[in-house]
């Protein structure tokens, strides 16, 4: 099978590549610059130059493969609405729209931020299924999970219209080798030999590792029957003490963990979180409030659904890969600030 891939040198691209060329596909990456993708092209990934903004570019290269995976977004960036929407939503959108048109299948790579930010860790652990539904209030300001709302409404609309096959895979924090935004966090964090944990660390945390999440896009790819959205958000079952311990060990560090009250530590990022809206009014909301929830609450996502439709079984334990990430950013070429002194 010849797969065409968005986002192939992000950090769920990276490893979907990875083992979309162990299972013997064929892969083109559509890249922004050939140097970024040289790892890749080495691999024996075929190299396409371009922007998801060139819709044509993007619709010439799904019908020319037989599936599409599109894992390309902007995540965390201080761009404005017009921004995100141009590169998280009118590129779903015209791949979609391709797709449905060459009779090609489509993963979709969303996230659990489509449910809206404000509730989902209300009702406990395994409360958010896929049936939560994409109607709960978002943050004013923010513009990832917007846009990654309506990125997946578009792709809904298009399968309404159109019966385009499609499945759209919904990871809730993603980790892992290559990771620029949670891992290198957590290591420099680390790498101070202190760190914080939100209350006692017993919470189950809502992460999951990207090999695992690029183990369902190839279920998802594999069982081509097989349409709609699946939470992939539960690969294990690691506390937040046990995530930092395993992360800490693979980057050869014993570092403190402190606890942190959870409600002085939520009332802290609410200020800091209003403070920054005030004096940054132009700004994407920051949402640390949101981040103090996360690191200190149960993971409330359920991806039974995954597991039974999709046969999605992770690769990894999730000890392991915490381990194996830490261990990653101790030892990879251009790591070196997270490396043990």
């Amino acid at each position: 099978m010849r797969v065409f891939l968005t986002g192939a040198t992000g950090l769920v691209g990276r490893h979907v590549a990875e083992q979309l060329l162990a299972r013997g596909y064929e892969v083109t990456a559509l890249v922004r610059e050939e140097g970024a993708a040289a790892a890749l092209r080495d691999r024996g990934v075929s190299l396409l130059r371009g922007d998801v903004r060139e819709h044509e570019r993007l619709a010439r290269a799904v019908r020319e493969h037989d599936a599409t995976v599109h894992a390309a977004a902007v995540i965390l960036d201080r761009s404005d609405w017009a921004a995100y929407h141009a590169l998280n939503v009118a590129p779903t959108e015209a791949i979609a729209r391709a797709a449905a048109a060459a009779g090609r299948r489509l993963v979709h790579i969303s996230s659990v931020a489509v449910y809206g930010r404000r509730r989902t860790y209300d009702g406990g652990p395994a409360s958010v299924t896929e049936e939560f539904g994409l109607e709960q209030p978002l943050f004013p300001g923010d513009h990832y999970a917007r846009s990654k709302r309506e990125a997946e409404l578009a792709l809904w609309r298009v399968v309404e219209e159109t019966g385009l096959n499609a499945v759209a895979l919904r990871p809730c924090v993603l980790y892992g080798e290559f990771d620029r935004t949670f891992s290198p966090r957590l290591a420099r964090a680390l790498r101070r030999r202190i760190a914080p944990l939100v209350g006692n660390g017993g919470n189950v945390l809502s992460v999951v590792y990207a090999g695992n999440v690029a183990a369902a896009v190839l279920a998802a790819l594999e069982r081509s029957e097989v349409t709609g959205a699946f939470n992939v958000a539960n690969d294990g079952s690691l506390t937040a003490r046990q995530f930092v311990e395993r992360f800490a060990s693979g980057l050869g560090i014993r570092p403190l963990l402190v606890p942190v009250p959870r409600q002085p530590a939520r009332l802290a990022a609410n200020a800091l979180d209003l403070l920054l809206r005030a004096v940054r009014p132009g700004q994407p909301l920051t949402l640390l409030k949101n981040a103090v929830h996360f690191l200190g609450s149960d993971n409330p996502y359920v991806s039974r659904k995954a597991v039974v439709e999709l046969g999605w079984r992770p690769l990894k334990e999730p000890a392991v890969a915490a381990e194996d990430t830490g261990r990653w950013f101790a030892r990879a070429p251009g790591t070196e600030q997270f490396r043990a002194p």
